[in-house]
C-alpha cells in the first residue's frame, strides 16, 4: 500500500474529492487505500476511475483500493 486516505465522516463528492487530490503526486502504479463510509462511495469510487483510467480494485466494507493509472 502506498497511501491511505481517510475520507471517513465526509459526504459526496468529499471522499472522490479527496482521493483525488492525494493520489495526483503519486507515480502511475501506485496503491491507494481510501477510507470512506459514504454509502454513495460505492458507485463514486469505482465511476471516478473509469472516467480517469485509474483501476479500481475492489472494496470491503468502508475499505477501497485504487490502483493509480
Amino acid at each position: 500500500m502506498d497511501l491511505e486516505v481517510d475520507a471517513l465522516g465526509l459526504k459526496c463528492p468529499l471522499p472522490v474529492l479527496r482521493l483525488k487530490k492525494r493520489m495526483a503526486p503519486l507515480p502511475s502504479g501506485a496503491v491507494i487505500r481510501l477510507l470512506a463510509d459514504d454509502p454513495a462511495a460505492h458507485v463514486d469510487v469505482p465511476h471516478f476511475c473509469a472516467e480517469a483510467g485509474h483501476e479500481f480494485l475492489g472494496a470491503e466494507g468502508t475499505t477501497f483500493t485504487v490502483k493509480k493509472g
